[in-house]
């Protein structure tokens, strides 16, 4: 199954189908696009405010509510469990229903959530605080999925969907950044840390407002336009389908799942190192929480700016693989340096690695998924398996790491040993995909540009569907089947580390 090189020399790229009518409608102009990406947007940027609160104020937390640093990463793994549990039924849900739907319903029960949480920081109870953050995390858990969902639906890979992705994250960093910088700022001048977590119910509120905006104008285009066909594969891009379709997911193919092997490792360094970024540079830095509030938010989403240009090279020049691997080198370097150089000008320096190199990861990660899967019409649920392959890892570091700190006299000097190691196998996964891309058909589409899909694209996809799904189908499904059993064992092994937490009494 050799790709014939010089075709794309020759070849003329495929005629896009975006001005067909299908259905008797037309697809959707730019205009309704871009209204789309700007609704979406705006709900990121009041979730993301809202999720990055609670890790600015760990400190806090833990001398307001006199709880552990085991009992706050409970808190954090409260979250990550429930996604384990529900997150795939809630994709496959999403690819059933759409993601208009699904945006809605998650949003109001979110809201409901942060404000069951902020009440519990309020009355300063903190299993309360936990049965907050179950229902917050059964709003997010619908809302995760439901607005990718949306752009894969409206845009093909190399075609707008990178571009879309990277500009609704820089907006999310965005909201990130102003709601973790300014939550210490909050609790200091209202002298009630509780006014962060209500300032968080205030911003939810806007988002429900730009949910309900976003529902209307999906209604309007889902009765005036028809979805778009990916050129290269000439796949009708759909919302919802019309029944559920388990013999799909059961189609990923390996590539897919080595993306994923990828993600198991980075998005975890990042997300956990995220979470403790606030504390370690108090401990590093010597300051107080709001000047390490500061400095953490300025090394998560610093380098906002970046990613709509990083979706924008991902359309137009493809390379996903080069990004990932840079991606992993990245971060691997910021965690050779926080554990090895444990300076301030060390520290200073691993957190300015840190804010540059996280900004390839999520939209490299996502668009790669998008592309590496046979049919679109199932996007929801390859990226919930994502996402609960995350949350699971996210809760075994976070109950290992928050042990090994109290066990440590509240030094992260072995903390951070866990980062060292996760980085390293992100870099060594990272790597072997590039090398793939550049040496087997399979991971080749990785590396395409926006006139490599068009041209050589469909041929080259055709026959590489028809090698996994036929040729080697018995093949491809023992692969399938043996990586779908990983993740059930990493999820297992998560709500035991999760129960685990609470059985030995540290949510107390």
């Amino acid at each position: 199954m050799e790709l014939d090189k010089s075709a794309l020399e020759t070849a003329e790229p495929a005629v896009s189908s975006q001005d067909e009518n299908i259905d008797g409608k037309r697809p959707p102009p730019l205009l309704a696009k871009l209204v789309a990406v700007l609704l979406i947007s705006c709900i990121s940027f009041g979730s993301h405010w809202s999720s990055g609160v609670t890790g600015a104020m760990k400190s806090t937390i833990k001398k307001q509510m006199d709880v552990s640093n085991t009992q706050f990463s409970l808190l954090e793994a409260s979250e990550d469990f429930m996604a384990t549990v529900l997150l795939l039924g809630s994709g496959i849900i999403t690819d059933r229903v759409g993601g208009a739907e699904m945006i809605v319903y998650g949003n109001v029960v979110y809201t409901i959530g942060s404000i069951l949480v902020a009440a519990a920081t309020t009355v300063r109870s903190f299993n309360f605080m936990i049965g907050g953050r179950v229902v917050l995390a059964l709003g997010d858990i619908a809302t995760q999925v439901a607005q990718y969902k949306m752009f894969s639906s409206w845009f093909p890979p190399s075609n707008g969907f990178a571009s879309t992705l990277g500009f609704e994250l820089a907006i999310g960093k965005i909201g990130g950044f102003v709601g973790k910088s300014t939550a210490n700022v909050i609790a200091k001048n209202t002298g009630n840390f509780a006014w962060v977590f209500w300032t968080s119910v205030f911003m939810n509120l806007f988002t429900n407002a730009a949910t309900v905006t976003f529902w209307c104008f999906t209604r309007y285009c889902n009765k005036h336009y028809s979805g778009r066909r990916d050129a290269a594969t000439k796949e009708v891009l759909t919302e919802k389908n019309k029944k559920f379709d388990f013999r799909k997911i059961f189609q990923l193919p390996w590539m897919f799942w080595a993306v994923l092997a990828f993600s198991l490792f980075q998005t975890s360094t990042a997300l956990v190192f995220s979470q403790n970024a606030t504390e370690l540079a108090e401990k590093r830095f010597d300051v107080d929480s709001i000047t390490a509030g500061w400095y953490s938010s300025l090394s998560q989403y610093a380098g906002f700016f970046l990613v709509p240009c990083i979706g924008v090279f991902i359309d137009v020049l493809g390379n996903r693989a080069s990004l990932l691997s840079a991606c992993g080198i990245g971060i691997f370097l910021s965690m050779v340096l926080v554990n090895f150089a444990n300076t301030k000008a060390g520290t200073a320096a691993s957190f300015a690695v840190f804010a540059i190199a996280s900004t390839f990861g999520p939209t490299t990660i996502i668009d790669s998924i998008r592309t590496t899967i046979w049919h679109q019409s199932v996007f929801g649920s390859a990226y919930a398996l994502k996402v609960t392959m995350n949350n699971a890892m996210n809760i075994i570091v976070r109950i290992i790491t928050g042990a090994l700190q109290d066990a440590d006299n509240d030094s992260y000097d072995r903390v951070v040993r866990v980062y060292l190691f996760l980085a390293a196998a992100s870099v060594a996964i990272g790597l072997a995909i590039l090398i793939g891309s550049l040496t087997t058909d399979s991971l080749a589409p990785l590396q395409w540009t926006r006139k490599q899909r068009l041209t050589i694209g469909p041929e080259h996809i055709s026959k590489i569907r028809e090698w996994h799904l036929a040729t080697s189908y018995a093949r491809s499904k023992v692969i399938s089947i043996c990586c779908f059993a990983a993740l059930m064992l990493l999820t297992v092994g998560g709500w035991v580390a999760y129960i685990w937490g609470a059985v030995m009494g540290n949510n107390s």
